[in-house]
């Protein structure tokens, strides 16, 4: 039997395992769980629908686990279960009492839904409502009405979960002693999901608003809900291009029908709109313990993870607030084994350990009461020498600072360049823009985080930097910080900064291969990160570029955890469009929401690496 036979016997093997397993869990759901519902009055009269799953077994008391989801409870009726509970399997045999709510304004709860609902400021009267008080209400609502349970309550959820998890630690119940915000959505105009610094995602936003944002005028059940967008062309990079500027493709697809993407062409800018809908400011005096979790991997909210715990150990220096990041997609650390992502093998179920060390220890120590959780702050998977870390702090304190120095002939150096007038030359069209990632694809795949970047560096517009092959072992943590000098011909361009590991080229191919893979010369994505140009010296009051002028475009990428291995060579790309993750920049300075065809223009780029003028990459590097 050949290897490709062997490995599809193994698919076939492992997709049948999984089908037995949620048969069991499903099973297990109804043999030892009581589902009731419930429509739970909040303050101002508007009732929230939950499912609750009560252990069978009365023998004793149990605290109450918190999932709060705009993404619906189904199914709905008491007498049809869901086929597992919690995050994993583990979780739903340990015994909880689960709760899961339909936020206000979604599917069988009543009110107005609100993305990212803005916490209620200034006086309030007993009817001022935000996710915090209908969080607070609903686990008093609990407390008091669901019987055999032990006064404890705990709160997860995985993106907007997440952040119905973040936002009920504002003024927190008194029951509530553990959350855990993981992947939580947190800023919608700097990193998460819809934005990436000034940057408007359009093919993430486009596909989640075609069916998230259809308004819903009374509660619904998922049947009559609305239904997936059918693409017209399937390849995604041809959609996008040939649907022209934003406002084509709002104007075909949209009209004025989904508020929030009215909302976004009304608020290009960081204005009072996107602030409201903040909620780091207001994580002040957190009482309960707190876990945040999340992947280095994660398309939709890497930048969350980091930026809430960051929060609430910035504004909260007691807190019981602890931080868990590994080499996972969104939510892959209960929805994959996590021994390998994309190409990348990681050489360990990354996430079966997360969720025997982490999560469930967490939840039965802080509700239960039950064994010890002694969590480091700051717990990472290293992924490239692909070890668990334990760190005091995060970032790590025991790091040098160090920059990488663009230099001629695409070179990349610890060491500053001593040459004058130097620098790299290339034209950008945003009618030819850079694809994200190889190949076509319908929708957006989660593995570009961490894909193959040879496609782009073949591309005359891309701008290819790489070390000499490593000497000795560099791992880097923390945020990455690009520090560009460049000139454009044109008044506005988009910087795309990518960080990248190339393999050695005599790097084994995996066994077996069935996709084929040559891993010699690999370059694996680290990081990536783009800025919009206009806004660089402020996102609230946007600036053309002096066309030719020599200019400093600085700015944060994500935070990373990764060792480049001796044999290895740090690569930096760099380029102006990154399609069609992100929308075009038509390279002039205007309102893009209200771009035409016509005003997308070719422009030349510089991107200086002289003596004077130095682009160069600052990383931390772990002694």
């Amino acid at each position: 039997m050949n290897l490709n036979k062997i490995f599809c016997l193994l698919i076939f093997l492992f997709i049948s395992n999984e089908l037995l397993a949620q048969q069991t869990d499903s099973a297990y759901v109804r043999e030892n769980y009581t589902k009731i519902e419930r429509q739970i009055p909040m303050r101002d009269g508007i009732k929230l629908f939950t499912s609750i799953y009560i252990p069978k077994n009365q023998s004793k008391k149990y605290p109450f686990l918190v999932n709060r989801t705009p993404y619906t409870v189904q199914p709905y009726g008491e007498d049809k279960y869901k086929t597992s509970l919690g995050n994993f399997p583990a979780m739903m045999r340990e015994g909880f009492i689960f709760v899961y709510q339909d936020v206000r304004g979604k599917w069988m709860s009543e009110g107005n839904f609100e993305d990212v609902r803005p916490q209620f400021v200034g006086k309030k009267t007993k009817t001022s409502i935000d996710e915090s008080t209908d969080t607070y209400d609903t686990i008093d609502w609990l407390v008091k009405n669901v019987k055999n349970n032990n006064g404890n309550a705990g709160i997860y959820g995985i993106s907007y979960p997440g952040f119905y998890s973040t936002t009920s630690l504002p003024n927190a119940h008194p029951a509530l002693k553990a959350v855990s915000p993981q992947a939580p959505v947190t800023d919608w105009y700097m990193g998460d999901d819809f934005h990436h610094r000034g940057t408007l995602f359009v093919m993430d936003a486009f596909s989640f608003m075609t069916t998230f944002g259809v308004p819903r005028p009374k509660p619904i059940t998922p049947d009559k809900g609305p239904k997936s967008f059918n693409f017209p062309i399937q390849d995604n990079y041809r959609f996008y291009l040939e649907a022209g500027s934003l406002k084509n493709l709002k104007d075909k697809y949209f009209a004025d029908s989904i508020k929030f993407w009215n909302d976004l062409f009304a608020h290009p800018n960081l204005d009072t709109f996107w602030r409201a809908r903040l909620i780091l400011p207001h994580l002040t005096n957190v009482k309960p313990a707190v876990m945040v979790v999340g992947g280095f991997f994660d398309a939709e909210d890497a930048y969350g993870t980091f930026a809430t715990y960051k929060a609430i150990e910035k504004q909260n220096p007691t807190a019981n607030n602890i931080l868990v990041a590994g080499p996972w997609f969104h939510g892959g650390w209960v929805r994959s084994v996590g021994s390998s992502f994309g190409d990348i093998e990681f050489g360990q179920p990354t996430s079966t350990y997360y969720q025997e060390n982490f999560e469930l220890p967490f939840f039965k120590h802080y509700l239960k009461g039950e064994g010890d959780f002694n969590a480091a702050e700051a717990n990472i998977f290293v992924t490239g020498s692909n070890q668990w870390k334990k760190f005091e702090t995060w970032p790590p304190k025991d790091t040098d600072s160090k920059n990488l120095y663009l230099q001629p002939n695409g070179k990349l150096s610890f060491e500053k360049v001593g040459r004058t007038d130097s620098w790299d030359e290339y034209v950008s069209d945003p009618n030819n823009p850079v694809p994200y990632q190889d190949g076509i694809q319908v929708k957006r795949p989660r593995e570009y985080m961490i894909d193959d970047q040879r496609f782009a560096s073949r591309r005359p517009d891309v701008k290819t930097y790489q070390t000499d092959a490593l000497t000795e072992d560099i791992t880097v943590t923390g945020p990455v910080l690009a520090n560009l000098i460049v000139s454009t011909t044109s008044t506005d361009a988009d910087y795309v900064v990518k960080l990248i590991d190339v393999y050695p080229e005599d790097a084994p191919n995996p066994i077996p291969n069935p996709k084929n893979l040559v891993m010699g010369g690999y370059e694996m994505l680290v990081r990536g990160e783009i800025m919009r140009g206009k806004y660089r010296n402020s996102f609230e009051k946007p600036e053309p570029f002096i066309p030719g002028a020599i200019t400093k475009v600085n700015y944060p990428l994500p935070d990373v955890a990764h060792t480049f291995k001796k044999g290895h060579k740090i690569m930096i790309q760099i380029q102006n469009s990154w399609f069609p993750l992100a929308d075009r920049n038509p390279q002039k300075f205007m309102d893009i929401y209200q771009a035409e065809k016509g005003d997308f223009q070719k422009a030349t780029q510089k991107i200086y690496h002289d003596v004077n003028n130095s682009s160069f990459i600052t990383v931390s590097v772990l002694k």
